[in-house]
């Protein structure tokens, strides 16, 4: 049987969103679960053909003045007419890092995904305000969770 593919797009400039990139890597990645590969590109770095060829997504940004980071929305500028016909119904989710409260952010994923058709699986992780070390507990479970369910053929 072939293994799904679970593509993270992590926009990561910092110490600490590098590092909740790396825990969702480390939930995706348990050995638990083997029937999954996961792919985690920069937003810059991915474009349609790494969608097309995904079975699900995550897709992690900072707030950036109540919006998306550019780099995400630089993916979803080159990528959305590319996909937009084929991964109708992709299964994805959301984690923002937050330094208010990531409202803006989240309506304007939500509004580009609900335009690709894709199926958000779970409400977004938002990590608001300042650090805490139990937002890497939340990445690794959504990790964990996106590639369990791929696996078992929930989505």
């Amino acid at each position: 049987m072939m293994a799904k593919r679970l593509l993270i797009v992590a926009h990561s400039p910092s110490p600490n969103t590098a590092a909740l990139r790396d825990a969702i890597l480390d939930g995706a990645r348990t050995a638990e679960i083997a029937g999954v590969e996961v792919i985690a590109l920069s937003p810059f770095d991915a474009g349609p053909e790494d969608v097309l060829a995904a079975d699900a997504v995550i897709l992690m940004t900072t707030e950036n003045l109540g919006y998306m980071s550019g780099a995400l929305k630089d993916f979803f500028d080159r990528t959305y007419y590319g996909v937009i016909d084929d991964k109708q119904g992709l299964p994805y989710a959301l984690l923002i890092r937050a330094g208010l409260d990531g409202t803006g952010t989240r309506r304007a994923i939500e509004s580009i995904a609900t335009g690709l058709r894709w199926k958000a699986v779970q409400e977004p992780i938002i990590c608001k305000g300042v650090w805490r070390d139990g937002f890497l507990d939340d990445a690794r479970e959504l990790g964990m969770t996106m590639a369990a369910g791929l696996e078992a053929g929930i989505f």
